[in-house]
C-alpha cells in the first residue's frame, strides 16, 4: 500500500500529538508530591524524560525496574504506569542488616503513598534470586547505575539471563550505567563502580540480546573516571569527604552510558 502525502502528514501529526501527551504526563509526574525536592533537583543531571523516551517507555507496558534502591526512578515509573500498565520493583537487597533495612525503607515509601504506589508489585532480585517476573511477561526491563554491582558480585551473567527470560520477544532492556573509557584497564571495573560499554554489550549478547542503540543524554565530559574511591567520589555520594566537595560538585554526577537492547 502506497501512502499518500495526506496519510503521511496525518501519521506524523498523530506521532507529534502522542509525543506531546507523553511529555505533558512526564512533566506532571516530575512535579508531583510523591517526589522530594532533593530528587527533583537531580533531574538536571539524570535526564529522566529523555532517558525513558529513548528506551521507548509507554504507559500500557509491563515494566520491571531492577534494583530500585531508594526508588528515585520508582517515583516516576510507578505513577506513569499506574492506570494503564503494570510496574514491578525487583529489589536487589543482600541478606545483611543493612539490606533488611533497605527493604523496610522501600516498602515504607510505597505504603506512605497508596495513590501512586498501590499497584506496585515487589519481587526479589539478588544473587541466586532471579524470579523477577513470570517468564515472557515483561515489555521492558530497566536498571539504572546497577550493572557494576552485579559484575563485582560475580552474578552479572545470571542477571542478564534472568532479564532475557522475563522479557517478551521484542521486549526492551534499558541500561544506564557509569561509563569507564575503553582505554582504561579492565581491572578498574572491579572496584571503581564504572563499567566499559564493551563489557555491558558482551554480557547482553551472551544472554541473547541484540543491541539497538546508545544515547549520550547522560554523558558528562567533565568526569575524569580516575578517583581514588571510584564513582562514589562524585555527587551524590561525595565519598572523598568535605575537603574537595566543591571540586566534585563542579564535576557533577558521573559520565554514564545509556544503552538499549531487545530480546529477538
Amino acid at each position: 500500500m502506497r501512502l499518500t502525502p495526506i496519510v503521511i502528514a496525518a501519521v506524523a501529526a498523530a506521532a507529534t500529538v502522542s509525543a506531546l501527551a507523553a511529555t505533558t504526563e512526564f512533566a506532571r509526574i516530575l512535579a508531583g508530591p510523591q517526589r522530594s525536592a532533593a530528587n527533583r533537583a537531580r533531574d538536571v543531571a539524570r535526564h529522566p524524560v529523555e532517558t525513558l523516551t529513548f528506551f521507548g517507555l509507554k504507559p500500557t507496558m509491563t515494566v520491571v525496574e531492577i534494583s530500585p534502591q531508594a526508588g528515585w526512578y520508582t517515583e516516576i515509573l510507578a505513577p506513569y504506569l499506574r492506570d494503564r500498565g503494570h510496574f514491578i520493583a525487583a529489589g536487589s537487597y543482600p541478606g545483611s542488616a543493612g539490606g533488611k533495612q533497605a527493604v523496610a525503607t522501600f516498602k515504607a515509601k510505597l505504603d506512605a503513598d497508596p495513590a501512586d504506589y498501590k499497584k506496585v508489585a515487589v519481587t526479589s532480585f539478588a544473587k541466586d534470586q532471579y524470579a523477577i517476573a513470570p517468564a515472557g511477561s515483561a515489555d521492558m526491563i530497566l536498571t539504572f547505575r546497577n550493572i557494576h554491582n552485579f559484575y563485582i558480585g560475580g552474578y552479572a551473567p545470571a542477571a542478564f539471563k534472568a532479564f532475557y527470560t522475563a522479557l517478551k520477544p521484542g521486549g526492551v532492556l534499558g541500561i544506564e550505567e557509569h561509563r569507564l573509557p575503553e582505554t582504561m584497564p579492565d581491572a578498574r571495573q572491579q572496584d571503581s563502580g564504572y563499567m566499559k560499554v564493551s563489557t555491558v554489550k558482551a554480557l547482553a549478547a551472551a544472554a541473547g540480546f541484540k543491541f539497538v542503540g546508545a544515547s549520550d543524554v547522560n554523558a558528562n565530559p567533565r568526569d575524569t573516571h580516575d578517583y581514588p574511591k571510584g564513582v562514589w567520589t562524585l555527587p551524590p555520594t561525595f565519598d572523598e569527604g568535605a575537603k574537595d566537595h566543591a571540586k566534585y560538585a563542579a564535576i557533577g554526577e558521573s559520565d554514564r552510558m545509556t544503552l538499549k537492547f531487545v530480546k529477538p
